[in-house]
């Protein structure tokens, strides 16, 4: 996954515009995303994915896969946000139960206030991670750091996001090499001999890791590194009049629908 992301960000259709104008283009989207109702956040992910796979040229496919990948860490947190536990005696009538059950004197029960604001939450954070991927799609990974720096973000910061952007992929390179060596032996067989093989693998795995984070560390040592990162320096891109033009007729558009949506709510 994180190779095809970088290789995308490399060869977008938008990898030609302004790095700072396309963080600034989704910046100011993904804050306006938090206030905004979810009529509007809904227009605005349609609107984002419009940007990310028509202008970016990023495959539909692997968009929704990435969207979708995201959107798993919600769907675990979703019983914690809907499913109710009471005692039976303690259940208030004036909840208005979707579904529920009884199981020795405990009511669990799901209400329509809590699939309500599921359906908020899905919303917003569909509306966000539309935001966060047209940036990580369309900037590769040093035009990002060129961008932080440009902002003044801290060397430090941006030296342990460089070092963690490599081991990323020395780490996805070791656990796809062993599984794969796993599987030619006859691994990776049967739920107990998978769940043995998975523990032998993460072990390795980071051993390996840390193995080739040294290596690196010395390599850079040889090469005289002296606690200094030197990164190149940020490269102004124009950005067509056209891009610019339809950003923010869009974001007027969507700025006045919430308008409307809160007075009409306020009446």
């Amino acid at each position: 996954m994180i190779k095809r992301i970088d290789t995308l960000a490399y060869g977008n259709g938008l990898r030609d515009l302004s790095p700072m104008w396309k963080c600034a283009f989704a910046t100011i989207m993904l804050l306006f995303t938090y206030v905004a109702h979810p009529a509007v956040q809904f227009l605005l992910a349609i609107w984002l994915t419009i940007w990310t796979v028509g202008y970016a040229r990023i495959p539909i496919r692997f968009y929704l896969s990435l969207i979708a990948i995201a959107c798993l860490f919600f769907i675990g947190s979703i019983p914690a946000l809907i499913v109710e536990i009471r005692p039976w005696q303690a259940t208030s009538p004036a909840l208005h139960e979707a579904a529920g059950f009884t199981f020795m004197n405990w009511h669990f029960f799901v209400t329509s206030s809590g699939l309500l604001l599921v359906g908020k939450l899905f919303v917003r954070i569909v509306a966000c991670l539309s935001c966060m991927a047209f940036i990580i799609c369309s900037t590769p990974f040093a035009e990002l750091l060129q961008v932080l720096k440009k902002i003044r973000v801290p060397m430090l910061v941006l030296e342990i996001m460089l070092i963690m952007y490599r081991i990323l992929f020395i780490l996805f390179e070791t656990a796809q090499d062993m599984y794969v060596a796993q599987q030619a032996r006859g691994g990776q067989s049967g739920f107990q001999n998978r769940l043995k093989d998975t523990a032998t693998l993460i072990v390795q795995m980071f051993v390996k890791t840390m193995q080739q984070y040294r290596s690196m560390s010395n390599g850079l040592v040889s090469r005289g590194f002296t606690e200094d990162i030197h990164m190149a320096p940020y490269q102004a891109k124009p950005v067509p009049v056209r891009y610019k033009a339809e950003s923010i007729a869009g974001f007027i558009l969507l700025l006045l629908l919430e308008i409307w949506l809160h007075w009409r709510i306020a009446l």
